[in-house]
């Protein structure tokens, strides 16, 4: 969330609610003459303009939800991002953290509840160390931090590191203030055992704000030698629009720094999602990632916010979140192609490799003008052959869409509740939807932890992978053919 197809007749599958839902990253830089432009997709037909009711369950008949675990004080704030490990889920709270035994996807329980605002908790996890990031500006570093301007010197943003392998009772061990602090964090392992790398990606600088001062055209690198985590410090600031970013203009958000990065390690490669830029980089030096190939859409898409590879990564999606999360754009005004996500092919080697558009993907239905709704994150799910994922759209709900043809995506599952609100707009759904070893979790902004179920012949060789760790922006290679 940023701070401050062709559509089809919806099949439903209406669900009961029933008590507590159980049916339920100073680098080398291409020229920004590179920059390629995105021409304007054809227009779609009109949406299918079915909603269900406030609070009520539609699905496709191959998703059904199996879980629900509620928000409880004081961890009642926003829900937003999730990483897992083992049996359990670690879950984002403006408020802090929850982690999540998972042993059974139909009925999860808490393991601890972990008290420490600071929007908007971004998350990662590593063998027994827990990554947390920190984009509100505080009155320091600690968990009793209280809200502070950003233009007094001595506020505090940026990461904070936990010890986890009591789950019971995370310790806070570390913290590592960067610039413009942390609106989120993507883990990149080293090339050994001995290290990690955190790639922060923040934004939004201003003249008087002595800790984040414009230009703004940076990540900054954390380095945690594993072993030794209270060591971890920023090594490196690269610039990664030396000529400047995307200007800006009436539609799409100016360039001042990256809002996410996805890094799919194996192939020493990454995306950036960087506001008004999409970029490609080459990450085999994890400490000197190098832009290799640079995209704008200035006709559709407003706010770069994420990026997901397939897994033989010659493809890769971007979405706009178009209205910062907080708007209704998922209706027949707005339309098809804006708030959607692209999908990109790459094509060459080495650092001839480059972007081409193909096509847009959103979801077929409308919602309600008092939901907000617009591509959000997601992960791929690891099929045998086929490229397919799902993915969060806020109050949109959950869609699992197939884009195994980059040009034709289409939906196979989807998954929502109906609005908050029939009268005014209410802001929540979906934060994340990802897959984890057989089932879809997903971190609702108001709702809590949903566990959903997939069942489909296209998607059923993914039970055959199980990651012992997941963090969706270090993305896994799984066997393919």
């Amino acid at each position: 969330m940023i701070r401050l197809h062709k559509p089809r007749l919806r099949q439903l599958r209406i669900v009961a609610l029933a008590t507590t839902g159980l049916l339920v990253a100073s680098a080398l830089v291409a020229p920004a003459s590179n920059a390629q432009t995105v021409p304007q997709a054809a227009p779609a037909p009109a949406l299918t303009n079915t909603i269900p009711g406030v609070d009520e369950i539609v699905s496709s008949p191959n998703l059904r939800q199996i879980a629900n675990v509620p928000k409880v004080a004081p961890l009642d704030a926003t829900n937003s991002d999730i990483a897992f490990q083992g049996k359990y889920a670690f879950a984002g709270n403006y408020n802090g953290f929850v982690i999540y035994d998972i042993s059974r996807p139909s009925a999860p329980t808490v393991v601890s509840r972990v008290l420490c605002p600071g929007s908007q908790n971004d998350i990662s996890v590593h063998g027994d160390l827990l990554f947390l990031s920190t984009d509100s500006s505080r009155s320091d570093d600690s968990c009793n931090s209280t809200t502070q301007g950003a233009d007094v010197k001595e506020s505090w943003e940026g990461i904070k590191v936990f010890d986890i392998k009591d789950k019971a009772n995370p310790r806070y061990i570390k913290s590592v203030e960067t610039a413009c602090g942390s609106h989120t964090h993507t883990l990149v392992p080293g090339k050994n055992n001995k290290t990690v790398y955190l790639y922060v990606s923040s934004y939004s600088p201003r003249a008087e704000f002595p800790d984040c001062q414009p230009p703004h055209d940076s990540i900054s690198i954390i380095k945690v030698p594993v072993k030794k985590p209270t060591d971890a410090a920023v090594i490196a600031a690269p610039n990664l629009f030396p000529d400047g970013g995307f200007p800006g203009s009436d539609t799409g958000s100016a360039t001042t720094g990256c809002h996410d990065i996805t890094v799919y390690p194996a192939k020493d490669l990454a995306a950036g999602a960087c506001m008004g830029d999409g970029i490609l980089l080459d990450i085999k030096n994890r400490e000197a990632p190098r832009v290799i190939n640079r995209v704008r859409d200035e006709v559709n898409f407003a706010f770069w916010h994420s990026a997901t590879f397939n897994n033989a990564g010659t493809k890769v999606i971007f979405t706009d979140e178009l209205g910062g999360g907080g708007a209704a754009t998922c209706n027949e005004t707005v339309g098809p192609n804006r708030g959607a996500d692209a999908i990109y092919d790459i094509s060459g080697r080495g650092n001839a490799r480059k972007m081409t558009f193909r096509s847009y993907y959103k979801i077929p239905r409308a919602n309600a003008d008092t939901e907000n709704c617009v591509a959000h994150n997601g992960s791929l799910i690891p099929v045998l052959g086929k490229d397919i994922m799902v993915q969060a759209w806020y109050q949109g709900g959950i869609s699992v869409w197939d884009f195994t043809d980059s040009a034709n995506p289409k939906e196979i599952a989807f998954w929502e509740r109906g609005p908050l609100s029939a009268d005014r707009p209410v802001g929540g759904g979906t934060w994340s939807a990802y897959y984890y070893n057989g089932h879809i979790y997903s971190n609702d902004m108001v709702k809590g932890l949903d566990v959903l179920e997939l069942n489909d012949w296209r998607t059923w060789t993914a039970k055959l992978t199980r990651y012992q760790e997941l963090n969706v922006q270090t993305q896994p290679s799984y066997l393919g053919w």
